[in-house]
């Protein structure tokens, strides 16, 4: 048996759309791993600090998943299915965030954290990944 190793080639904040990908790869043929992806379903609240959700793929099948990840369109889209562009530079490299920058998301990020419980209010912006604006749809 041959030593086979993996290769991170993309890391995700949420199991979910690691998952999605991996089904887009495992569809063309790619052999695929995915790291600390139950720990992070475990606790979301960690992915950063673990460094998200690892997806490896085969050390000899990197420029092949390198070659489709390239060719997903990553973009966020309005309620009618049209892309958003980043009113600054009009990009359309934009992504959803959650945020507890004000007072409201903040009491309930403390609430949660002292009484183990999942937050109950979080506030959910776009930022542009070109030039970091953040910005509201509505």
């Amino acid at each position: 048996m041959k030593n086979e190793t993996f290769t991170t080639v993309a890391v995700f904040q949420y199991s979910s759309e690691a998952q999605i990908i991996k089904g887009r790869l495992e569809s063309d043929g790619i052999e695929v791993f995915l790291a600390d992806n139950l720990t992070i379903d475990t606790d979301p609240l960690v992915s950063n600090a673990i460094g998200g959700v690892k997806l490896k793929v085969l050390s000899t099948q990197v420029a092949e998943a390198k070659e489709i990840l390239n060719s997903i369109q990553p973009y966020a889209i309005d309620d009618e299915g049209n892309a958003l562009n980043c009113p600054n530079c009009m990009s359309t490299d934009v992504e959803l965030f959650s945020t507890i920058k004000d007072i409201k998301s903040f009491f309930w990020f403390i609430f949660g954290f002292l009484f183990s419980s999942l937050p109950f209010y979080t506030k959910h912006k776009y930022m542009c990944d070109v030039c970091g604006t953040e910005f509201d749809i509505k």
